[in-house]
């Protein structure tokens, strides 16, 4: 063999190596889309290096608002989604967008509010709640967003038998996420709806005494259920369905529950594990 032969040969070895390599390093990463409130409160920044150092795989995510993450699905930009809109969710695995959907974690949507609580609502039911915030016309931020957060939200004003007031110029849409629009209800001095563990996270910026206040908590409707789901290899073939389903299945390990346990802030659990 001459020399110019053996170069070529040489070149093509190692060009095909590199393609390998450059396959194999694709293979082993992930992008996630995920809703606000998992990276306001730092828990992704606390979990995904134990994820990446326990199974090889590196993830990043982008986060938005629960309607956003699953559009994102929808169109194969990312390869795997953790959400809060269960209903949201059937109902896009129903459409053959997603294939698997899996509980891992929950906390709970409180309403928070000035601690001198103008319009009385403190102590009430959510729907009392949101009646009288209606009958007083008193200042209520609302996401505004299509987030799982403002989808609850519309669900609480259905539920409650009241129209939503999106005409109403008490009722401001922030169209922001959950801490944005926590600082705005606190500029204006009126009320809002977030989840706990975002809520406890804006606590601990303002040195644990914040100025809204937790005023409506306890009903049954307000759990806030988490869950991962991939995407349906039927309608995204690129999307990397077996690295999103150890994704999937870390955040059930022993270990991740026990991770997503311990993580808190001022003391209190931001999230509850609750894998099957």
């Amino acid at each position: 063999m001459n020399t110019k032969k053996i170069f070529i040969s040489v070149i093509s070895a190692v060009f095909f190596m590199v393609l390998a390599t450059s396959a194999q390093a694709e293979t082993k990463s992930l992008m996630m889309a995920t809703t606000t409130s998992t990276d306001n409160t730092g828990l992704l920044e606390y979990l995904i290096p134990h994820f990446e150092k326990e199974t090889g795989i590196s993830l990043k995510w982008t986060a938005t608002g629960t309607g956003k993450a699953l559009k994102l699905g929808q169109n194969c930009d990312v390869d795997v989604l953790l959400v809060h809109a269960p209903a949201a969710e059937k109902t896009y695995i129903e459409k053959g967008y997603g294939k698997d959907r899996r509980q891992v974690m929950y906390n709970d949507f409180v309403i928070i509010g000035p601690e001198n609580d103008p319009a009385g609502i403190k102590g009430k039911t959510i729907s009392d709640a949101l009646s009288t915030i209606k009958s007083k016309g008193a200042m209520f931020m609302s996401r505004g967003d299509d987030s799982g957060t403002n989808k609850k939200e519309k669900l609480l004003w259905k539920d409650a038998r009241i129209p939503l007031p999106d005409k109403e110029n008490w009722y401001i849409q922030t169209g922001q996420g959950m801490l944005a629009t926590i600082n705005v209800a606190q500029e204006r001095k009126g009320y809002t709806m977030t989840d706990r563990g975002t809520y406890i996270k804006y606590q601990s910026q303002q040195g644990g005494n914040a100025p809204l206040k937790v005023l409506v908590e306890g009903d049954t409707i307000l759990l806030n259920q988490y869950s991962v789901l991939t995407l349906d290899p039927g309608n995204c073939p690129t999307a990397k369905y077996d690295l999103a389903l150890k994704f999937s299945d870390w955040m059930a390990s022993q270990n991740a529950q026990t991770l997503i346990k311990d993580f808190k802030l001022l003391g209190e659990k931001l999230f509850i594990p609750n894998a099957k």
